[in-house]
This record gives C-alpha cells, sequence and structure tokens, in this order.
C-alpha cells in the first residue's frame, strides 16, 4: 500500500504557511532567502552525514528537514508573488520526464553514459534556447559548490564534451608534473625576498606562484579520482574522519592519565597515532 504522500506533502506545506502568516511563529516571519541560505547548506550536509553513517532513521529525518527548507523557500516565494511550490513540483516533473525520453519517449540510451550524454545535450539545448549567447559545456556546475566536488564536476563535463586524457598513465604523469612545478616553486619563494620591504618572508609574486602550483596540483588528483571512479570530495571526507578519530584518541589517552596533549612527546604522540591506524580505533567514550 502506497504511503499517503500527497495528503502528508500538502500538510506540511499548510504548517508552513501558517508559520508564516499573522499570529504565527515570530522567527519563521522574520526569514528572508538571504537568511535561510546558510540553514539550507547545512540540512544538505546533514544529509550527506547521515548517508554516510549508515543510520537510515536520521536518514529519513535529515531528508525530512531539507524538504522543509524547499518548502520555506517556496513559501517565501509566494508571498513574493513569484512562484509557487505547485509550480515548483509541476516545473520538476516536466524537466525529469524531458531530459528522459528514452523512458517516456522514443529516445534511445541503454547504458548510464549515454543517460550522462543525452542529458548535458537536452540541458544545453534548453539553455542555449534560453540565452541571448551560446552556453559553454562547463555551464551548470554552482560556483558555491566546494572546491573539490566543484572541480570533479567541471572535469566531468569536459570529458563528455572530448577534452579528456585518453589513459589514465597521463593523468598520473600531470599529477608528478605538477608536484615538481610545486616543488620549483617553493624554491623559487624559499629565495625570493620583497624588493622595498624589510620583511624576511618572500615576495607576493612568488606566494602566489606556489599557491597557483598547489591548487594545479590539487586539480589534477581530483582527476586522477575521477578516473579511478572515486569522488575526491568524499576521499578527502573520510580521511578527515579517520585524522579526526586519531586524534581524539591520542587526546584521550593522554588525558586519562593527566596530561594534556601538548605535553606529550613526538615520539609518545607517534606511538599513539600508529596505535589508533593498526587498530582502527574510534575516539573514546
Amino acid at each position: 500500500m502506497r504511503e499517503p504522500g500527497g495528503e502528508r506533502f500538502d500538510a506540511l506545506v499548510r504548517i508552513m504557511e501558517r508559520l508564516r502568516a499573522d499570529g504565527g511563529c515570530p522567527w519563521d516571519r522574520e526569514q528572508t532567502r538571504q537568511s535561510l541560505k546558510p540553514f539550507l547548506i547545512e540540512e544538505a550536509y546533514e544529509v550527506v552525514e547521515a548517508i554516510d553513517g549508515g543510520d537510515t532513521g536520521q536518514l529519513m529525518e535529515e531528508l525530512g528537514d531539507l524538504l522543509f527548507q524547499v518548502v520555506f523557500h517556496a513559501q517565501v516565494a509566494a508571498e513574493r508573488g513569484e512562484f509557487t511550490i505547485g509550480q515548483v513540483l509541476a516545473a520538476t516533473a516536466d524537466k525529469m520526464v524531458r531530459r528522459h525520453p528514452h523512458v517516456f519517449s522514443d529516445g534511445k540510451a541503454s547504458t548510464a553514459g549515454e543517460v550522462l550524454e543525452q542529458w548535458e545535450k537536452l540541458k544545453r539545448e534548453e539553455r542555449d534556447a534560453a540565452a541571448a549567447v551560446p552556453g559553454s559545456a562547463l555551464d551548470g556546475v554552482p560556483k558555491e559548490l566546494p572546491a573539490l566536488l566543484r572541480a570533479q564536476r567541471l572535469q566531468d563535463k569536459a570529458s563528455r564534451a572530448g577534452f579528456d586524457w585518453p589513459e589514465i598513465s597521463g593523468v598520473i604523469a600531470k599529477v608528478q608534473e605538477e608536484l615538481d612545478e610545486l616543488r620549483v616553486a617553493m624554491q623559487s619563494a624559499a629565495s625570493a625576498r620583497p624588493v622595498t620591504s624589510r620583511s624576511p618572508g618572500p615576495s607576493e609574486g612568488a606566494v602566489e606562484g606556489v599557491e597557483q602550483e598547489l591548487g594545479d596540483l590539487l586539480f589534477s588528483m581530483v582527476n586522477l579520482a575521477r578516473f579511478l571512479n572515486l569522488s575526491a570530495e568524499d576521499a578527502l571526507r573520510k580521511s578527515i574522519a579517520r585524522f579526526s578519530a586519531r586524534f581524539r584518541y591520542m587526546e584521550q589517552t593522554i588525558e586519562r592519565e593527566g596530561r594534556r596533549l601538548k605535553e606529550a612527546s613526538p615520539e609518545e604522540m607517534n606511538s599513539l597515532w600508529e596505535e589508533a591506524k593498526a587498530s582502527g580505533r574510534l575516539p573514546l567514550a
């Protein structure tokens, strides 16, 4: 038996209307698009965290919180006379049908790769029809995305447009090339000095050169992740989680001895780090 999703969705919309109406919630009534932006981003990340945690109950709750943000933004738009949540749903449904002609019409696409290629083609045609000038194959990737994720999405789009390495060996060679260039830039920065300043540090241009080469190296590493069919964003987040767990293990072990971590010797910290790494231990309770 299907859940009465339509009725429950309508109930959520009515709750949102009530919160924003005269006599509703003072906080909800004060919110604007700009003030709601951080909450929208935060809820999206909490959904990702719930997915990574594997807790379906938590995932259900976080999806609800994210959905509420969508309803909230639609209510603000409705009050401004721009559009309603019904129009959002209708436009999304129309788009999904239009972008899946292999399902809802006579289009042909038998693999996921063909589906993506068809999706990008239709999306580009829609965008070009609405724009005064033709768009780019890189269009459609939000600037606000985390840098690693945005880099990988841009590389995906460039690849589908035909700009890509033929083999992973070329990607690996590029990573090494960028690492070598970073070393050279670091050496140049270490020997460079400002012409008119008494500061002992490197010149601003030298620092910018190091930053540029570091960025190129990171971009190449993202490309390597893409060739390995991995998400660079997910890989780094998991590394951060491992680092945090091992660091907290060191902290809590030292604190049980009545000391602070900075009072431990480098040898002690290294030993505890390797212990946590070998055992896969999470932070102590």
